[in-house]
């Protein structure tokens, strides 16, 4: 009889609890009791596990990759001296054969009867092999334990072609073990598409085109009829529901479970009707003294969970109960992310769409073999999704499930250059979002700590499934090695030359090249994607990139606002800001803005950048708002991006009898030549005609102020919660001189900055500072201002308004829609009311973000 852990000599007095099975649940049970100090080294509790198979627990969601060179030893879940440290008496091929309610005692297989005070059964749940003739023919195997996968590779040795029966997520695992085994193979399904509890039909064509292009047959709805054997009794072939039949040398029956209740059945315990023993929520059973956890119970919800996280979730109850405290498991979330056979799937919440007047965004790619679908309720909640071939987003979208999404639903489903995707980055989850299904862990307990290591011994985050570890990666700190982030160890501005120098036009190329090695062939995070695009956008003319950014791979990098090349409000709308030069508008232009906004409906307000913000515009009511403007001779304004904003101005000298140069002129021509100029952070500017400043240029990153001799040129100012006046960099230039400064400064500012950087803080934190800055785009001394003057004639030569190339393409103007399956639909959700005499979004539910206000002494009030 193998014992793995010695006994511990019983404490006088307290109780004993016998743990009958040791799989994934049965071992996160002991793992929770000895979180609890219930264990025979806390003097607390003597515990026995009995465990039927040859060695302790190991993880089962793994199982297939032993067949990718893993051991059992790489699977077993018990931390090396777990049993001895907490005192536990481990028992492995020694199960329980009998119980004894009266005498409260387990009888193992070995014959040892072991008294207990609270038993606890794990037992699990074993292979569902239809009754089928042939079943028990040689080479039938079924697809469930460490055994069963070295019996399979050793049969696999003389066989050439084997056969599934289920097309599940165990069915297809087997699938792929085969396969990897070098075996023809067929996967046999009754449902009329694989994965049918996870997946819908559209996520099951999708899977069975990608499932048939690696080589496996696929055969779905038809059953199994008969399992043929030659004279040796060995497996030959099958026969199926339709009259077809297959040759075959080897079948796995992976055809779903069945709770392993026949201890419970033979001490009298009650089960369901269907199987599973009869738990209430404390997860007692009918005997208040014995309790059922993980896949052999029927919860008080009426269901038996196939899934290791209701398992947990049943132990961790348990546990809590047994401790004397107030525990229940009324249900548990069913969301999985697998891969199978090198495909990503996943479905989480409402999968099927089950609800009342629930809506569908959906997004198939046959070609490439992704399905997405996205289930939305009537008020914008996320309800529920399923994802094939791309499961990116899984890790974020599960958590937001029951949450009104931050973006348009097709945004997230539908790929670059479509209108998509939009990455929902982990920061984006409130505190209380469920991280880890397996172990219910959420963002804030995550966030309490700094390295992946400390997440998974502290919470367990990350030790199940496996499936949240990069969501978790994301939420902790970044190595503090000044890389821009844990995807790339260079700083901005080195990935800047790395672009420049290499002429790198993807993102992709970029990450796979210069990468963190962890990094390398991943999708990157909502750190550097951005920084990337806007880099690659600002060099764009000069290595060879599409200057649009909403092109192939680049819509995919950019912020939420350059997505729709307008900037999203509070209510789902979008407000436009069309280009108006120096401040400078002709009355006719007036007129059509004024036109514009009253046959749209918007709000109209003047900013304080001289220009003309329209409000409250749906998404697909852009393309025209941009059309009717773009024929009236507008272009982008470029509020929704970090790049240059305005070029305010006085009326200078042309109309001001204080004016001693024409700011308005310098202003436009200034404005014409670095619209669109993507850089770390925004960029404004503004041009005074005189010392008297009315433009407020010392407020800007680049103010101009006349002189009676030419123009002073000031860098490093800006308003906001931070207000700093701009230094002066050079005085008294003429135009040609002012703009070839201007230039080198713009560009060795977005060559050097770091990610969100305004030139204000660029100049304090720069070594040297303004003085540097100075020697640099003055006097030269790096030997840089050719250079720096070639890339911004790059940049004026490429330029191309954003809203005039996306109106002149159809292929552009597709991703202008609220809902992808019903594009003419408007969103029903962007309402508004009236308010002198214009309208406001009816969101009088919502209050605002309140900011300190900073006094001269630095305190709030």
């Amino acid at each position: 009889m193998p014992v793995s852990t010695p006994p511990t000599a019983p404490t006088a007095g307290v109780p004993t609890i016998v743990v009958v099975g040791h799989g994934m649940v049965g071992q996160r049970f002991l793992e929770a009791l000895a979180d609890r100090g219930l264990t025979a080294a806390a003097g607390t509790a003597r515990v026995v596990v009995l465990c039927e198979e040859p060695r302790p627990a190991y993880d089962r969601v793994q199982l297939t990759s032993y067949f990718s060179g893993k051991t059992p030893e790489d699977l077993s879940l018990v931390e090396p001296g777990f049993m001895e440290r907490h005192g536990v008496e481990l028992r492995v091929g020694d199960p329980a054969e009998s119980v004894d309610r009266e005498a409260r005692t387990v009888t193992a297989r070995s014959g040892e009867t072991f008294s207990y005070d609270t038993l606890v059964l794990a037992t699990g749940s074993y292979p569902f092999v239809p009754p089928v003739p042939g079943k028990d023919s040689e080479g039938c195997f079924v697809y469930r334990t460490i055994e069963d996968l070295l019996a399979i590779e050793e049969y696999a040795k003389g066989a050439k072609t084997g056969a599934v029966v289920g097309g599940g997520l165990l069915g297809l695992e087997a699938a792929g073990a085969l396969k990897g085994l070098g075996l023809e193979t067929h996967v046999v399904e009754f449902a009329p598409r694989l994965m049918p509890v996870q997946v819908d039909d559209g996520g099951g064509a999708a899977l069975l085109r990608t499932i048939e292009n690696m080589g496996l047959s696929v055969h779905t709805g038809v059953g199994t009829q008969e399992v043929t054997a030659g004279e040796d009794g060995r497996v030959d072939g099958m026969a199926l529901s339709d009259g077809s039949s297959l040759e075959t040398d080897l079948v796995v029956f992976s055809a779903g479970v069945r709770p392993r209740d026949q201890l419970a059945r033979d001490c009298g315990l009650a089960v369901g009707p269907r199987g599973g023993i009869i738990v209430d929520e404390e997860c007692r059973t009918s005997d208040s003294d014995v309790f059922a956890i993980g896949e052999c119970a029927l919860a008080s919800d009426g269901r038996v969970y196939g899934l290791v996280a209701p398992g947990y979730e049943m132990a961790l109850a348990v546990a809590e109960v047994i401790a004397g405290n107030a525990a229940s498991f009324t249900g548990a979330d069913l969301s999985t992310k697998l891969k199978l056979l090198g495909v990503d799937v996943a479905s989480f919440g409402d999968a099927h769409g089950t609800a009342e007047g629930c809506l569908d965004v959906v997004y198939a790619d046959s070609r490439s073999g992704v399905y997405k679908k996205l289930v939305i309720g009537q008020d914008g909640t996320l309800l529920g999704g399923v994802l094939v071939g791309d499961a990116e987003q899984y890790g974020t979208l599960r958590p937001m499930t029951g949450s009104v999404l931050p973006v348009a639903p097709e945004q997230l489903v539908l790929p670059a250059g479509a209108g998509g995707p939009v990455t929902l980055g982990p920061s984006s989850l409130p505190d209380e979002a469920v991280i880890c299904s397996c172990h219910n862990v959420t963002k804030g307990a995550i966030c309490e700590h700094t390295t992946l290591p400390e997440v998974k011994k502290c919470t367990r985050a990350g030790t199940g499934c496996g499936s949240c570890v990069k969501v978790i990666g994301q939420l902790l700190p970044q190595p503090e090695d000044q890389g821009l982030c844990g995807c790339f160890a260079y700083t901005r501005s080195e990935l800047y030359e790395i672009v420049r120098t290499l002429g790198v036009t993807r993102y992709a190329d970029l990450l796979d090249s210069h990468g963190r090695e962890a990094a390398r062939g991943g999708d990157g995070c909502e750190v550097c994607k951005p920084t990337v695009g806007s880099v690659i956008a600002s060099l764009a003319p000069t290595v060879g990139a599409s200057g649009y950014v909403l092109d192939g791979e680049q819509a995919s990098l950019q912020d939420t606002n350059d997505h729709f090349l307008a900037n999203l409000q509070r209510n789902g709308s979008y407000s436009i800001v069309p280009r108006i030069p120096g401040g400078e508008i002709t009355p006719e232009k007036l007129i059509v803005i004024g036109e514009v906004a009253r046959d749209f409906g918007l709000y109209t307000k003047i900013t304080g950048g001289q220009r003309i913000d329209l409000f409250g515009a749906r998404v697909d009511q852009l393309p025209l708002i941009w059309t009717r403007l773009v024929d009236a001779g507008f272009e982008s304004g470029h509020a929704y991006g970090k790049s240059l904003r305005t070029v305010k101005s006085c009326v200078g000298q042309t109309w001001c009898r204080y004016g001693v140069q024409d700011s308005v002129k310098m202003a436009i021509d200034l404005e014409l030549r670095y619209r669109g100029l993507r850089s770390p952070h925004k960029l404004k500017s503004a041009v005074s005609g005189c010392a008297r400043e009315c433009a407020e240029a010392r407020g800007k990153d680049f103010g101009i102020i006349a002189t009676a001799q030419g123009w002073n040129l000031y860098v490093g100012g800006n308003g906001g919660a931070t207000p700093r006046h701009a230094d002066l960099l050079a005085q008294d230039l003429s135009d040609a001189e002012l703009v070839r400064l201007i230039d080198r400064f713009l560009m060795f500012y977005i060559r050097t900055a770091d990610r969100l950087e305004r030139t204000s803080t660029w100049l304090d934190r720069i070594e040297g500072g303004l003085d540097h800055v100075r020697d640099v785009v003055v006097h030269d001394s790096l030997g840089l201002c050719g250079e720096l003057e070639r890339l911004m004639a790059d940049h004026v030569a490429g330029y191309r308004d954003e809203w005039a190339e996306t109106i002149n393409d159809p292929e552009r103007l597709r991703r202008f829609v609220t809902f992808v399956n019903a594009p003419d639909a408007p969103d029903p959700s962007v309402k508004f009311v009236p308010e002198r005499d214009q309208v406001k979004p009816d969101l009088d539910i919502l209050a605002g973000p309140v900011l300190a206000i900073r006094t001269l002494e630095g305190t709030s009030s």
